[in-house]
C-alpha cells in the first residue's frame, strides 16, 4: 500500500488529484485498443493547453489551476503501479477518490461508457497493478468500449480500430475527454455517472 503524508506536516486546503489514462508506451501500441486511455488524455492536455513533461516512470501534464495532474505511464500495462507510486508520492497523496482512472474494457460494446466510484479489475493487467500499489479499489474509473474480441483478448487489444469503427471511436473518446474535463472541473462523480453512462455512442455533447 502507498504511504500517505509525512508525520508531522499539514495537507493543503485543496488536495491534489491525479487522471492516470492507461496504455503502453511507444510507436507500435500507438492506437491501439488498449491505449483509449492515453487518446484521452492526448485530447485533454491539448484542450488545457498543457504539455507532457517526462518523468522516470510517466509523462506528466500539470494543472495547475485545478490542482491535478494528468498521468501517462511509461511502463508497460502491467507494471502501471510504478506510474502511479511515483505520482501519488510526489503530490503526498491519501486518498483514493483523488485518483481518476480511464481504461478500455472489451466487455463494454464499442462506444460504451461506464464510470464508476470503484470496483473490481475485471481481469485488466493494467488495473491489478494499480491496485496492488494503492491497497484500494475505491477510486472512480472511466471504462472505454473498445469492442468484443473472439478468442484471443490478449491479441484483440493490441489490435487498432478498423475503419469502419474509427468514426466511433473518436467520437467515444472526444466524450470520453468530455467526462475527464468535467471530474477535473470537480462535477459531482453521480453527475457525471448520469450524463455520460452509455451502451452505444452518440453524437452530440451530453448536457
Amino acid at each position: 500500500m502507498i504511504p500517505g503524508r509525512p508525520t508531522g506536516e499539514e495537507p493543503s486546503s485543496k488536495p491534489w488529484r491525479l487522471v492516470l489514462g492507461l496504455g503502453n508506451p511507444g510507436a507500435d501500441y500507438t492506437g491501439t485498443r488498449h491505449n483509449v486511455g492515453f487518446d484521452t488524455l492526448d485530447l485533454c492536455a491539448k484542450r488545457f493547453q498543457t504539455n507532457w513533461v517526462a518523468q522516470k516512470h510517466a509523462l506528466w501534464a500539470e494543472l495547475p489551476q485545478y490542482a491535478c495532474t494528468l498521468v501517462k505511464p511509461l511502463t508497460f500495462m502491467n507494471r502501471s503501479g510504478l506510474a502511479l507510486r511515483e505520482a501519488w508520492l510526489h503530490y503526498q497523496l491519501e486518498d483514493p477518490a483523488a485518483l481518476f482512472v480511464v481504461t478500455d474494457d472489451f466487455h463494454l460494446p464499442l462506444g460504451g461508457l461506464r464510470m464508476r466510484a470503484q470496483g473490481s479489475t475485471g481481469g485488466h493487467n493494467g488495473l491489478a497493478s494499480l491496485q496492488e500499489v494503492l491497497g484500494s479499489d475505491a477510486y472512480p474509473r472511466l471504462r472505454i468500449g473498445v469492442g468484443e474480441p473472439g478468442n484471443n483478448s490478449v491479441e484483440f487489444v493490441l489490435t487498432r480500430f478498423s475503419a469502419a469503427e474509427r468514426s466511433v471511436i473518436e467520437e467515444t473518446l472526444m466524450t470520453a475527454s468530455w467526462a475527464v474535463e468535467d471530474w477535473v472541473q470537480e462535477k459531482p462523480l453521480a453527475d457525471l455517472q448520469a450524463r455520460y453512462n452509455r451502451r452505444s455512442p452518440q453524437a452530440e455533447k451530453p448536457e
